[in-house]
């Protein structure tokens, strides 16, 4: 084991990631969404966020992919798409904010957006009728950016289909679908902006096994649970996700 990896184990911050990591995984195979907003406040208060956000995207793009392969079938195409190419438009605006954008501002605008969805989804609201191609559209585009700066997507498209009509295991569908295709022009997004050094390989190494672990397992729990457990568990988690996102709780979490 090189001196790299040891430094990583060896870390006083290392449990907390762990910690993250096996959060994030299992919210990610049990609701389709959610990962990123668990593992990117979190980690991001222990180390860099563009560390962070690289890390998160190898790790979710390989461990997730079977997960996107069997959702394919199920998932809504004629809202899946519209989003996901106009959200690849503005992933790279987002990926430049990233890298050169004050990284405190950042995170206390993803904490804000983490409780705006949560209020938003607790809320009930709801939607009828078929949404329209340009409402579809306009969700990749917000999705994008935020994927872009902070790999955390998840609130406008969480919001819109949780929002709608569709049952459970569709909704899980379209997210583990549009997450798989969009995570694509990040990877690109954050090559271009130099973010896959040594140290994300390093730590994606690490907790690869982890996130794998956790997510199958949070996958073995969706099919086991009743249909209003999806909801509630993920507002629980979110909740949780945004409350330790916020930066006044950096001494804490050090």
């Amino acid at each position: 084991m090189t001196d790299a990896l040891l430094s990583i184990l060896h870390s006083s911050t290392f449990p907390m990631v762990v910690a993250a990591a096996v959060a994030a995984g299992a919210v990610r195979g049990f609701a389709g969404f959610g990962a990123a907003m668990i593992f990117m406040p979190l980690v991001s208060a222990l180390v860099d966020p563009r560390l962070a956000a690289a890390t998160f995207l190898i790790l979710d793009e390989v461990v997730a992919l079977p997960l996107a392969v069997r959702a394919v079938r199920l998932c809504d195409w004629r809202t899946v798409l519209p989003a996901v190419l106009a959200g690849l438009v503005t992933v790279p605006i987002g990926a430049a904010v990233l890298a050169n954008g004050d990284t405190i501002a950042l995170r206390w605008g993803i904490s804000a957006l983490v409780l705006g969805l949560l209020v938003l989804l607790v809320s009930g609201w709801r939607y009828t009728g078929r949404p329209t191609l340009q409402l579809s559209a306009g969700v990749g585009v917000a999705a994008g950016f935020l994927a872009g700066v902070s790999q955390v997507a998840g609130p406008p498209v969480v919001a819109f289909w949780m929002s709608g009509p569709s049952p459970a295991h569709v909704i899980r569908a379209n997210l583990i679908v549009y997450f798989a295709l969009a995570s694509i022009a990040s990877t690109v997004a954050f090559w271009w902006n130099g973010f896959f050094t040594m140290e994300v390989i390093n730590h994606v190494v690490i907790l690869m096994p982890i996130y794998a672990l956790a997510l199958f397992a949070g996958t073995q729990m969706f099919r086991l649970a009743p249909e209003t457990a999806f909801r509630r568990v993920a507002y629980i988690l979110v909740a949780l996700a945004a409350i330790g996102s916020l930066p006044v709780l950096d001494n804490l979490l050090r």
